[in-house]
């Protein structure tokens, strides 16, 4: 291979994920312009909302369970190398509020609501269902993207401060029944340490993973190819593209919080 092959090999993926970026850009500069215009969908908005928020707390509750329990199980492990089993509270609680909360939260949420926007959106693409809205002057992104990015950003907060409780009070189980914890010492470990910026700080990044999870199910869906194979790669495209995003995302607001 030549060197000019060599480097068009290696070009044409760039430039075709720098196109990718710049299509999801001018897609989520769109949904935001059309945030703030009438008019406005609310029973698209109050359905969304139920499917986003409500529906999603059973799988963001019992991942934050199992979670905060497995948490505590390793720190008290760990710790017990150096004599500081005491720590398990208060690192419980704030690795939960600041990183496993709103992480796996964020992730159950796109594998659950990304594929799903995704499969509903692209199943209308492919039966001609978003040009019989055109056709009926209705602007498919303000009548199907606006309602959902901002019910997902607004209720997936809500759900990480469920499952930052949810996940605390799974290490209190496991600390009180499996680790010798006395309950009272183990909730006012857990109070004193942990710090209202912990709570807030994760509910922030709530509210970012649930408007990437949101758009990246919108975007393939709206931008699905034909028949069930389309259908079927814009659900996958959105599950990972919606991941890996929400993985980087939190290590920048990470940064950004948390390093002075």
């Amino acid at each position: 291979m030549t060197l000019t092959g060599f480097l068009a090999a290696i070009g044409r993926p760039v430039l075709a994920a720098l196109a990718g970026v710049g299509r999801v850009s001018l897609f989520a500069g769109s949904v935001l312009s059309h945030l703030v215009r009438p008019p406005f969908y609310a029973r698209e908005f109050g359905h969304a909302l139920m499917q986003i928020g409500w529906f999603s707390i059973p799988v963001v509750g019992l991942t934050a369970l199992f979670t905060g329990g497995a948490l505590a199980l390793q720190i008290y492990s760990g710790g017990a190398r150096f004599n500081a089993e005491s720590v398990v509270p208060s690192i419980v609680a704030i690795g939960m509020a600041r990183e496993l909360g709103p992480v796996l939260g964020g992730l159950m949420v796109a594998a659950r609501v990304a594929s799903s926007i995704a499969a509903e959106i692209g199943t209308m693409k492919v039966t001609e269902q978003i040009d019989a809205l055109v056709t009926l002057s209705t602007n498919p992104i303000k009548y199907l993207a606006v309602p959902r990015v901002l019910a997902a950003t607004l209720a997936v907060p809500v759900l990480v401060a469920v499952g930052d409780s949810i996940g605390i009070m799974g290490g209190w189980l496991v600390g009180i029944t499996r680790l010798d914890f006395n309950s009272a010492a183990y909730l006012k470990t857990t109070v004193d340490f942990l710090e209202t910026w912990d709570v807030l700080s994760g509910m922030v990044k709530g509210a970012a993973f649930g408007f990437i999870v949101a758009l990246m199910g919108c975007y393939f869906g709206m931008t699905s190819g034909r028949g069930a194979q389309g259908v079927g790669a814009a659900t996958k495209s959105a599950v990972v593209a919606a991941s890996v995003i929400i993985l980087a995302a939190n290590y920048v607001l990470t940064e950004v919080f948390f390093t002075s």
